[in-house]
C-alpha cells in the first residue's frame, strides 16, 4: 500500500512539522484508499480490451482525460494523506468528516471524468458529439446546458475543499491537545486558509455559471485558473511570516542547547 510505504520513508519531523500519525494505518485512512481506489477504477476509459486498431485509436483518445483526472483525484488524496501525517486525528469529528469527503469524491468523479474528456475532446478536435442508439448524432451537451454542468462540477470542487478546510479547523481548534508549536500552529493556519481559498474560487465558479447562463460559462470555467496566482500571491505573502517564527524557533533551540551544554 503506497500509505504504508510513504509512512516507512518519512522522517518523524517534516520541514518543522512533528508527525504525529505516523503509527499503524487506521481503519478510517484504509477504507479511504479503497474508496479513492475504486473512484480511479471509475475513470478508466475502457473496461473492454479494443479488438481492432481503430478501437484502440478511439479508446486512447480518453487517456488524456484519465492522466488529468487521475492526477486531480491524487492531489485529494495526497492531502488527505498529508492531514492524517500530520495531527494524527481519529475523533468522531475526523472520521465524519473524512467520510463526507468520500462521498463527494464518489459523487464528484463523474462530473470530473465527463467535463475533461469533453474539454480535451474540444481542444484535440475529437469532436464533441455521440451517437444514440438509434443512429442520430447530437451534442454531448447543450449549449444551454453548459451553466448547468458547470454548477455541478464547482459544487463538487467546493465541497472537497470545503471539507479540507473543516479540517483544518478542527486541528486548528485542538491545537492545545495535539501541543502544535508555533510554526505548527501557523502551518495549520496557512493549510486553512489555502483550502478556503481554494473552495471560494470553486464558489465563484458557481455563481458565475448560475447567475450568467450560457452567455458567461466560460468565464464560469476561466475562474479555475485564478487558483495558482491566488495560492502564489499568498505564499509569498505568509512566506516572510514563517521564516520569522522559524527564526525564533531556531534561535530558541540554539538557548537551549547553549543550556544543556
Amino acid at each position: 500500500m503506497i500509505r504504508e510505504t510513504l509512512m516507512k520513508r518519512e522522517a518523524e519531523v517534516q520541514n518543522g512539522f512533528r508527525l504525529r500519525g505516523l503509527g499503524e494505518v487506521s481503519r478510517i485512512e484504509a477504507l479511504s484508499d479503497a474508496v479513492i481506489a475504486f473512484a480511479v477504477t471509475l475513470l478508466v476509459v475502457s473496461l473492454e480490451v479494443p479488438k481492432t486498431f481503430d478501437e484502440l485509436l478511439v479508446t486512447m483518445r480518453g487517456f488524456l482525460p484519465f492522466a488529468i483526472t487521475f492526477g486531480m483525484l491524487f492531489h485529494v488524496w495526497f492531502i488527505q494523506y498529508r492531514f492524517f501525517r500530520r495531527y494524527g486525528l481519529n475523533d468522531n469529528f475526523t472520521i465524519w468528516m473524512n467520510a463526507c469527503l468520500l462521498f463527494v469524491v464518489l459523487f464528484y468523479v463523474y462530473p470530473l471524468k465527463f467535463v475533461w474528456t469533453l474539454l480535451v475532446g474540444a481542444l484535440l478536435g475529437f469532436g464533441t458529439t455521440s451517437q444514440t442508439a438509434g443512429g442520430a448524432v447530437e451534442p454531448v451537451v447543450r449549449n444551454e446546458q453548459v451553466p448547468t454542468m458547470l454548477a455541478v462540477y464547482g459544487i463538487g470542487f467546493a465541497a472537497v475543499f470545503l471539507i479540507f478546510a473543516l479540517l483544518y479547523l478542527h486541528a486548528y481548534r485542538k491545537r492545545r491537545a495535539l501541543d502544535l508549536s508555533e510554526l505548527e500552529t501557523f502551518d495549520t493556519r496557512i493549510s486553512l486558509q489555502e483550502n478556503a481559498l481554494t473552495m471560494l474560487i470553486g464558489l465563484l465558479s458557481v455563481a458565475v455559471a448560475v447567475f450568467g447562463g450560457s452567455r458567461y460559462a466560460f468565464f464560469s470555467g476561466m475562474t479555475y485558473w485564478l487558483i495558482a496566482p491566488l495560492l502564489f500571491v499568498h505564499g509569498t505573502l505568509m512566506g516572510g511570516r514563517r521564516r520569522r517564527i522559524e527564526g525564533r524557533a531556531d534561535a530558541s533551540a540554539a538557548g537551549l542547547n547553549t543550556l544543556n551544554d
